[in-house]
Parts: structure tokens; C-alpha cells; sequence
């Protein structure tokens, strides 16, 4: 028996492929005396999935990127580290019933042509052509991509433990984690093998992830929002015709994926492997009665074949030769899932130096790139690329048990899902509401969550359609498109409030605050009594975060920022405040009401508002409004005169009511980010990000590269400065149809790519498509013409001056 070390620099709990590979991406990069343990042999998951498929996208661009990663690191790997693999490169095809599932193939293959994957459209005839065994007279078409495959898991997590073996990081088999504890800026992870000390700790448990999260709750840990599945597929006999087939040729058939039926069929041998996911799933270990074991390596659940019929019915009808042979296996594993279906890669919320890779549900397709990103989260602080879709941190507070279960039930259900820009899921709902949801709700509000808060997305009249059927379209114009410009017309013409509950803010106070606020911003300070944005680089100068920051003293602050980025910015303040400063949330504790527009004055006249009206734009104030306690910032994100109203949940219903009662229209989200765009105005993680830095996303005006202060990037920012920047942030007017561009769309000029989009929408008040998004520099002039490939066309699109399309003086806002 080997002997454990009694140090390391990085602990990996967990042997799967996520874990390996980060070993694997840490020894390359220098990092030796890594170890990973691992309580039983070295396997990918469990032993019961067969192979994995190389790419599979998800729907996230991040996520997208990891498995483009893993694809081409997976080509090379056997002969990088002398050790044979079986990786089939068989491609695969993606089936459409529809014409909504063609639009989002179309989609697809322009994000994967943007990092150099050149998926194909194909039309029934040529998916026949690719899959002689397929049935394709129902179908739209389909998504042929040529670097899908299979790859033997075991195979692929043994090459990546020798490479790091080789390279002289450890791995110790048969070791299970028993507890976790910390004496002063060290972890002692505790074995039956003895205690290891290390720098920093990875949670690479696979389904057995929440379970090693509780050991980290002493130290500022949570439990982690996930909840293993149940996933079933079987193997069927070898099939004769198939064989033949396969020999003649000297290749596999394609992959083969039915999104819109669920399920995925490739070849295993000369037989069909079969794994559908089903919308009458079922979860395990989440009850009492259904209790999670010490071990369950190398078991399976019981077979629940029943659960799959309808879906084997309708492979069979597919694909006749699946029905001409006996089933062979089944199998029926633990498969775990977060609420939204992707991994959490990244830091563990709360916790200094400990960091998460787990919740895979496509493990071997992403797990190259995890490891690679995870490596960058532990080497640098920082990844390449911006991965927030999967950081641990997008999920906060409102993760329970009951959320958990019920969104991975759902999520599971529609795995191959589309993601309607209007539709709502709506499982898990609920979770935190504002103090007058019930009065939003008998206004006719339609709902949307955000960080687990309702807010309304517009608002129904009598008569309209709120079926969830409805929202299924990539169409602009849906029920909610009269209402919204009703909405956004009543903002423009006369005032509107949006009840806006769930805006991150924290306070920071102390002698010294402002001077070490300066050293963390690229920007200034506001004067005390007034506001401004400040932006958070990171040390190549690229965006971590924007915030409000309202200056009420010397050194007292309140920052306000995005709802979904509470953990994240929290995080982002306390990892270096100094001793003596204070750092508190009190995001729970208030709520906000946007009331905008060119009678919001009036409003607040009429009202008996106790504040200074006429104070400027981007001032802030205690006032009492209806005879209420709160304060009053003059800033409005619908870029019309307007104020917020920050004030305690308790005074929230007395204010939204006065308000409304003196002639507000209510607004939602759809109309706030329709106006928003109209102004140029970026969101967070939307258009910005860390995969732009300041100057490129157009924010010069926050960067103050000759203040005194030091602080993260600058020396990047100003070689960037100094050599000029690649690619510019821009806002184009766009003649594009039905659909608006969605996030991360081509941009293109004649046959080359210059640019993607961040962001589209209708703008009600200039009657046209925008989008933002960034473009090869010299592309960025006002009247330069260009292409977005919306769905599969290629649409006009006209770079507009560097101000916003609606009122680019701002003189409304500052009336």
C-alpha cells in the first residue's frame, strides 16, 4: 500500500474524469505536488456509463467552449501521454420536427462556426444519406456535426492519471475524504490513510458532490444545489444488418439525437445503444425513505423499463433496426443535476482556496475543459474565458431541497430542450418574493425569476394569451409585444413603475474605505450626495463585475449591482478588505421601485415628496415619499427623467400603491430591457463580461489610467490603450425580420467573421431591431455595414454613432 503524503499543494477529492483531468491540467502547468483521492478505483462516474459524446452543446457558450476544448484534447491525447485510447469520431446528427427546431439548429451552427466547428445544415434527403437506417419522412431536417463521437471513459480518465502520474502529481486509490478542517491559511483534508495538508481543495465528488460540500458549511460553506437522477439506457444485441453495414463501409453510423422526442441512439459495436430522458423521470436519494449509501461505486438501480416505453416505441419507428434485436443491457445509473442542467466549475461560494468541478451531466464531453478551466481558476485566480454560466456562485440563498428537486426534474424532463427568449420555466418558482407580488399578480404580471426573485415580465389584460405555450417561439412578437409597447409608450409619454425587488447592494464603511475603493475600480469616486458606475477588472483589465456606488460620506458607501450577482460581487469585496472596514449585505433587507418618465416629477410633487426635485441627474437623497421612509437616486435605466426608490420591504406596498394611484402604468422586464438597449446600456454578464476588457466594451470614460492608485489590470489596460484595441464595443441598427439576435450571434462582413452580438431587442421608441455587441476595431465606424446571422439569415445591420439611438444627448434624463 502506498503512503499518503502529509502535504500537497492542491487536494482533488474524486477520481472521475473532471478530477483526473484537473490533475492532469495542473501537473502540465508546473503544479507537481498535486494529489488526488480517490475512495475506489479510478473511474469515470460510475462504471456503468458506457462511453460519452464529444461535443454535446448545451446551450451555453461557455459550456460550449469547454467541450470544444475536450474535443480537440481528446484527438491527441492517447499519443501525448503513451497510452491507447478508443476514440470514435463518428459525427453525429441532430433530428428537427419543427421549424422552431431548425431555426435553433441554424443557430448552433453559427456559434460553432465562430470557433472554427463547421456544423452543417441538412435537409431529410441528406440525413438519409448519413443514416441509411433512418426514417426521415416527418422530419424538418437536422444538424449534422462532424467531430461528435464516442470514447471509452475508462480509457480516457486512466490516460489522463498517467499523464499527471508522469508528471509527478499523485493519486491515491481506495481513499475516501472522512472530514475536512482548516488552521490558519492551511486545509487538513482527513483520510483513514491519514491527514494531508494543502493549499487550496477541489470538491470532484461526482453525485456524491453535496455530501463533501458538507464537510466545507464550518467555513463558510452551503449545501450544494444538486440532486442525482436517475438515467437509463440499453444496449441491444449485435444487429446483423448493422454489422454488415459497418464492415462494408469501415465506419460507424452517425450519433444520432431526436431532441425534440428525447433521446440519444449511436452504435455500441454492432449493436444500438439506446438513452432516452424521459418527462417521467426519477430522482433518488431524496428521501428519508430513499437514503443516499456510504458507497454506491460500481452499483445500479433497479431496471424501470416501463418508464422508457413510449420513447423505445418511438426510437424503433426511427430507426426499425433497433426493434430486430434483443436487448442486450440495461443499465440504470446516478447522473447528477444541478437546477439548470450545467456543471458547477469554479470557486465554492463562501469558502477561501476551495473550489468546485462536479454536476456533470454530459461529464466525459466537458471534462477536458473543466479541468483546464479549473486549473486556471487555481493557478491564476482567473480563467480565459468568461465561464459564468457554470460558476457555483450563480446560484445564491434560494437553492432549498424542494427548488433543487423540482428544477432537476424538470430540466432532466426537456434536456433537449429550446430556450424561447419569452418563455419561463416554471418549476421552482416562488422562492423569493417582492412585498407586493400578490398586488403585481392581480395586475396582470406575468412572471420571471431572477436570482430566485419574481419580478413581472409585462403585464396581461383580459383576454390575452398566458399559456406557456404561447412563449414557445424565437418570434419577437408574441401576446406580450402589444403590452410591452404599451408599456414602454407610457414610460416614454407620460411615467411607469416597475416594482424591481432583488438589486444586490452592500455597504461599506470604515476609516480608509474610499482610498481602498479607489485601489479595486478602474474609475473615481462620486462626491458625497451623488452616485456613478464603477467597473471591477480583472488583472488583464477585463470586466469582473459594474456597480452603483451612492457615496454618503467620506468613507460610506452602499454599492448596488445585478440581482444574480450577489455571491459573486460579495466575494469580489470581502477577499481582500482590509481589517477595519465593514462589508455588509442587506439585499434582503430592501426593495426597489422604478418610476420614469417625463410626469414622474408631477408624481412625486403630487405625492407631497419631502426631497429636492430638482436635484441633478445621478444624485441621491433620504426622502419621504406618501409619507414614507426612503431614499431617492436619480438615475433611470429606461433612460427617461426618473428616479429610483430605495426603501425598506415594509414601507415598499404604502409607496407602490401611491405611486400607482397616481396615474403609473406598471412595466416589466421586457419593456425595461427594450429601453435599456434603445440606450446602449450594458447588463451584466450579457454585454459585459471577462471576455472583453474596459476599453473594448466602449467604457474609456470609467477608466482613469493616470490616478495615483494602483489597481487590478491597469498595467493591461494601459498597453492596451497604448497599442490600440482589437475589437470595439457597438450598437447597429439591424433589419432583422421577426426574430431579434440573440446573444453571442455572428457578425459578419462579406465571408469573414468581425464580431459576435451581446445583446437584441426591439426598440418600441425608435421602431427598429438593435443589437450591441463588439466588432473588429476598425469596423466600429458610425455607418459601417455589416451582417448578423440571425437564425440562419443573414440580416442587415448599420454600426450607429457611439451614443444612444434614444435621446443621445440625454437631455430627457437630466430634464
Amino acid at each position: 500500500m502506498s503512503t499518503l503524503p502529509t502535504t500537497a499543494r492542491v487536494v482533488i477529492i474524486g477520481g472521475g474524469v473532471v478530477g483526473t483531468s484537473t490533475l492532469y491540467h495542473l501537473a502540465k502547468a508546473g503544479w507537481t505536488d498535486c494529489l488526488l483521492l480517490e475512495k475506489n478505483e479510478l473511474t469515470a462516474g460510475s462504471t456503468w456509463h458506457a462511453a460519452g459524446n464529444v461535443p454535446n452543446f448545451a446551450g451555453s457558450w461557455a459550456v460550449m467552449n469547454m467541450q470544444r476544448y475536450a474535443a480537440a484534447m481528446y484527438r491527441t491525447l492517447g499519443e501525448d501521454v503513451d497510452y491507447p485510447m478508443n476514440y470514435h469520431v463518428t459525427g453525429s446528427i441532430r433530428l428537427a420536427h419543427s421549424k422552431e427546431r431548425m431555426q435553433e439548429f441554424e443557430r448552433v451552427a453559427s456559434m460553432g462556426r465562430y470557433q472554427g466547428l463547421e456544423m452543417k445544415i441538412c435537409t431529410p434527403a441528406e440525413l438519409k444519406e448519413m443514416h441509411p437506417f433512418m426514417e426521415t419522412h416527418d422530419l424538418e431536417g437536422g444538424l449534422w456535426d462532424p467531430l461528435d463521437g464516442d470514447i471509452d471513459p475508462a480509457q480516457l480518465t486512466q490516460a489522463m492519471a498517467k499523464g499527471a502520474r508522469d508528471l509527478g502529481a499523485r493519486i491515491e486509490r481506495f481513499c475516501p475524504v472522512t472530514g475536512i478542517d482548516r488552521q490558519g491559511e492551511e486545509w487538513i483534508v482527513k483520510t483513514p490513510k491519514g491527514e494531508v495538508r494543502c493549499d487550496y481543495v477541489v470538491n470532484c465528488a461526482g453525485y456524491y458532490a453535496q455530501r463533501v460540500g458538507e464537510m466545507f458549511k464550518p467555513f463558510g460553506g452551503r449545501t450544494v444545489p444538486m440532486v442525482t437522477m436517475s438515467h437509463q439506457y440499453f444496449l441491444t444485441e449485435p444487429i446483423a444488418e448493422l454489422e454488415a453495414w459497418t464492415k462494408e463501409k469501415g465506419h460507424k453510423v452517425p450519433l444520432l439525437r431526436d431532441v425534440d422526442t428525447s433521446y440519444y441512439l449511436r452504435q455500441d459495436k454492432y449493436g444500438l445503444n439506446l438513452g432516452p430522458y424521459e418527462r417521467n423521470c426519477k430522482a433518488h436519494w431524496v428521501t428519508p425513505e430513499d437514503p443516499m449509501p456510504e458507497d454506491f461505486s460500481f452499483q445500479l438501480y433497479p431496471d424501470d423499463l416501463e418508464r422508457l416505453e413510449w420513447y423505445i416505441e418511438d426510437a424503433m419507428a426511427r430507426v426499425p433496426i433497433l426493434g430486430t434485436a434483443g436487448v442486450g443491457r440495461n443499465i440504470n445509473g446516478p447522473i447528477p443535476y444541478a437546477p439548470d442542467g450545467l456543471p458547477m466549475v469554479g470557486p465554492m461560494p463562501g469558502v477561501k482556496n476551495a473550489f468546485e468541478g462536479h454536476s456533470f451531466t454530459f461529464g466525459i464531453a466537458q471534462g477536458g475543459g473543466a479541468g483546464k478551466v479549473l486549473s486556471e481558476w487555481i493557478i491564476e485566480g482567473e480563467t480565459e474565458q468568461d465561464m459564468w454560466a457554470v460558476d457555483p456562485r450563480r446560484y445564491t440563498d434560494y437553492t432549498d431541497h424542494d427548488y433543487c428537486l423540482a428544477k432537476a426534474l424538470e430540466t432532466y424532463g426537456h434536456e433537449y430542450a429550446m430556450h424561447f427568449p419569452h418563455h419561463a420555466w416554471p418549476a421552482g418558482r416562488g422562492k423569493k418574493l417582492s412585498p407586493v407580488h400578490d398586488r403585481i399578480i392581480e395586475l396582470g404580471g406575468q412572471m420571471g425569476a431572477y436570482n430566485g426573485w419574481e419580478r413581472a415580465n409585462w403585464f396581461a389584460k383580459e383576454g390575452d394569451d398566458t399559456s406557456e405555450e404561447a412563449t414557445q417561439t424565437w418570434d419577437r412578437n408574441g401576446p406580450w409585444a402589444i403590452r410591452v409597447k404599451e408599456e414602454v409608450e407610457a414610460v416614454r409619454d407620460h411615467v411607469g413603475v416597475l416594482d424591481l425587488p432583488g438589486f444586490s447592494r452592500f455597504n461599506i464603511s470604515g476609516e480608509g474605505a474610499a482610498e481602498w475603493l479607489r485601489t479595486r475600480i478602474a474609475g473615481a469616486l462620486p462626491k458625497v450626495g451623488r452616485m456613478n458606475l464603477a467597473y471591477f477588472p480583472d488583472s488583464r483589465g477585463r470586466i469582473l463585475t459594474e456597480m452603483s456606488v451612492l457615496r454618503h460620506s467620506e468613507d460610506h458607501f452602499t454599492l448596488i449591482t445585478a440581482a444574480t450577482a450577489q455571491w459573486h460581487d460579495y466575494e469580489l469585496l470581502a477577499r481582500d478588505l482590509p481589517e477595519g472596514l465593514s462589508l455588509t449585505d442587506h439585499t434582503r433587507d430592501y426593495s426597489t421601485l422604478i418610476v420614469t418618465g417625463p410626469a414622474s416629477r408631477a408624481l412625486f410633487e403630487a405625492l407631497g415628496t419631502e426631497a429636492d426635485l430638482q436635484a441633478p441627474w445621478l444624485s441621491h437623497q433620504p426622502a419621504k415619499v406618501a409619507g414614507r421612509d426612503c431614499a431617492l437616486a436619480r438615475v433611470s435605466f429606461a433612460g427617461e427623467l426618473g428616479w429610483e426608490i430605495h426603501a425598506a420591504n415594509e414601507n415598499i406596498p404604502a409607496l407602490y400603491a401611491a405611486v400607482l394611484e397616481e396615474g403609473a402604468r406598471p412595466f416589466g422586464m421586457f419593456a425595461l430591457n427594450a429601453m435599456r438597449i434603445e440606450k446602449g446600456y450594458r447588463t451584466w454578464k450579457g454585454d459585459l463580461s471577462t471576455d472583453y476588457s474596459l476599453l473594448e466594451a466602449g467604457l474609456d470614460r470609467f477608466v482613469k489610467l493616470d490616478k495615483p492608485q494602483d489597481f487590478p489590470g491597469k498595467a493591461a489596460l494601459l498597453n492596451e490603450r497604448q497599442q490600440g484595441v482589437k475589437k470595439r464595443f457597438v450598437t447597429l441598427l439591424v433589419e432583422a425580420g421577426d426574430q431579434d439576435a440573440p446573444y453571442m450571434s455572428t457578425v459578419w462582413q462579406g465571408d469573414s467573421v468581425v464580431g459576435e452580438t451581446t445583446s437584441g431587442d426591439w426598440g418600441y421608441r425608435v421602431g427598429s431591431s438593435i443589437a450591441l455587441g463588439t466588432v473588429r476595431a476598425d469596423l466600429a465606424e458610425p455607418g459601417t455595414a455589416l451582417e448578423i446571422d440571425i437564425f440562419g439569415r443573414r440580416c442587415p445591420a448599420i454600426v450607429q454613432p457611439d451614443k444612444p439611438l434614444w435621446d443621445p444627448d440625454n437631455e430627457r434624463l437630466r430634464a
